[in-house]
């Protein structure tokens, strides 16, 4: 009888703003409070720890810290890679994990021509078993050739980090069917940021939601514990809260009517260290996405003690720009469209528009990582519109 927690998609280091990836982080840390005051056997995590197989340093040096208390308190950690901390190398800081000692990676195969045979982790009467994701989901077929070796009178553990038939739903996507799955007593299962459970296999949700519309709806992240010890129900799911979401969604027609009718309601709203989500969508009439004056929003939500303002304009349009051009030269047709359109739509900003558009050419160079080309092609666009 065993007594464990399970979780997967935490991805460190994944959000880019400075509060939300505090907030993931304290997801993370919540979990791992939970596990240590709980006393749980042993941790699970299928895969995802990171969003990368390669994370910011600052990141790394926080997550050893948490997994220090997990192994101060003897708690082992299992461990499999996800799609995204997982690299075809076979490189990964996970490695670096388990060379410290705080976790042990199970994944152990034998790749024969018709089968992948996968060898337990054995943890006092219990054999864990693990596959990692894969980008695109090129774990899939290998999956469906899965066998475990044996392992009389253990308590079988498999893990897994990919999608399966039971949650796919009506997605186009390849996915392992789970009935065809090698015996196990548990699947521990990561990659579907939902909390979903079909028998004794079971997806936790994220641990903190990953993105806007995960925070919309997901809202908090989960965790399992299971506790074998109780034959009714040993599935027992943990909500992860750290902070009160308030979510807006407004349909735009009018730039400046809508700006009112948002702060208006954000006035009728306790914004007091809470998460502010807007979504705003239509097409605008004869106006541009900066009529709306988004910042101004964001800074009644900060000035109002709002913890974090996030919006989403994706579904935003504005009408086309019907532009009526007669090129006499086709050679120089981006300088005609550019004397054009400086002509009939007269602005300081014009004088920018051939560097600038030279600037936005920039391709990413071989080698080059994408911080870096990040950083190169946004110094470029700043010497251009002389913000130095």
């Amino acid at each position: 009888m065993v007594n464990f927690a399970h979780f997967a998609d935490v991805h460190l280091g994944g959000w880019r703003q400075g509060p939300m990836q505090d907030l993931n982080f304290t997801a993370f840390q919540k979990v791992i409070k939970t596990c240590i005051e709980r006393k749980v056997d042993f941790v699970l995590i299928a895969g995802d720890l990171f969003d990368s197989a390669y994370p910011p340093i600052e990141t790394l040096k926080e997550t050893f810290a948490e997994f220090k208390k997990l192994k101060d308190a003897k708690i082992p950690v299992f461990i499999i890679a996800g799609s995204h901390d997982y690299s075809a190398s076979g490189k990964t800081f996970l490695d670096v994990l388990e060379k410290g000692g705080f976790c042990k990676n199970v994944f152990n195969a034998e790749f024969k021509e018709e089968e992948i045979l996968l060898s337990p982790t054995v943890w006092n009467g219990v054999a864990i078993y693990g596959y990692p994701g894969k980008k695109s989901g090129l774990e899939v077929h290998d999956i469906k050739k899965l066998k475990l070796e044996d392992a009389p009178g253990m308590f079988k553990i498999l893990m897994l980090h990919t999608t399966m038939d039971k949650v796919r739903g009506v997605l186009p996507i390849e996915c392992v069917e789970a009935d065809r799955l090698p015996e196990a007593n548990y699947y521990a299962l990561g990659h579907i940021h939902i909390d979903f459970r079909y028998k004794n296999l079971v997806y936790p949700g994220p641990v903190f939601p990953n993105n806007f519309s995960e925070l919309e709806t997901v809202e908090t992240g989960s965790f399992y514990i299971v506790d074998t010890e109780n034959l009714g129900n040993p599935f027992e799911k943990i909500d992860i809260k750290v902070k009160e979401i308030i979510s807006l969604e407004f349909e735009v027609k009018n730039a400046n009517i809508t700006n009112e009718e948002i702060l208006k309601e954000l006035g009728r709203r306790n914004l007091k260290d809470k998460l502010v989500l807007l979504r705003v969508y239509g097409e605008l009439d004869n106006q541009k996405i900066s009529d709306l004056r988004l910042e101004r929003i964001e800074n009644f939500c900060i000035e109002n003690g709002a913890y974090f303002f996030l919006k989403n304009i994706h579904d935003l349009k504005t009408k086309e720009i019907d532009i009526d051009i007669e090129i006499k030269n086709k050679e120089n047709l981006e300088k005609e469209t550019i004397e054009k359109y400086s002509f009939e739509n007269p602005s300081e900003f014009n004088r920018f528009i051939p560097e600038l558009m030279e600037a936005l050419s920039a391709e990413k160079q071989e080698g080059e990582t994408i911080d870096s080309f990040n950083s190169r092609f946004l110094g470029e666009s700043i010497k251009v519109l002389k913000l130095e």
